[in-house]
């Protein structure tokens, strides 16, 4: 049985990558493809070019698309897709007994890093001059933005991971 063809037997809403994953897990297995590169290429614009208020700009827009889309995804899986309805998809995956471990491995990544996101926007925002530019605030931004940076990547990874044992693998 190809578990890629049974996305339609399955609770929620199906997504378009023709996996068993519904349309949210999609867009944000697929957003997590640009959020990483265009974050690397703002944490270079800033490092190398100096550019401090297009990587503000860049920080801010990125970090409200995450907070859309996470917010978005946390409805789809509560109320629309829901716990059973996932689970249900995932269940076929050959490697289901490795599900739940990757999505905590994830979780232990996503769920600091999106508060720690929070902490890095607000703060710089409060905190560096308008137009953007380097401060005393700069060392404290810098320590904390690389763990986000990190955090990010990591929960990117791992979010991947998860995604292709619980709705990819056949």
């Amino acid at each position: 049985m190809n578990g890629l063809l049974l996305a339609a037997d399955f609770p929620g809403v199906d997504g378009f990558l023709g996996t068993r994953g519904s349309v949210m897990l999609d867009f944000v297995f697929l957003a997590m493809f640009a959020i990483v590169p265009i974050m690397g290429w703002s944490i270079w614009l800033v490092k190398y070019r100096q550019k401090y208020d297009l990587h503000k700009k860049i920080q801010v827009t990125l970090g409200l698309v995450l907070l859309v889309a996470v917010g978005a995804f946390e409805i789809d899986m509560q109320l629309i897709t829901t716990r059973e309805g996932w689970l249900a998809r995932a269940a076929i995956s050959p490697h289901f007994q490795y599900v739940w471990p990757s999505l905590y491995v994830h979780l232990f990544f996503a769920v600091p890093t999106l508060f720690l996101w929070i902490y890095v926007i607000v703060s710089g925002v409060r905190n560096f001059p308008k137009p953007a530019a380097p401060c005393d605030y700069s060392p404290t931004h810098l320590r904390w933005a690389k763990l986000a940076a990190i955090g990010m990547t990591m929960t990117a990874v791992t979010g991947w991971i998860f995604y292709w044992l619980a709705f990819v693998a056949t």
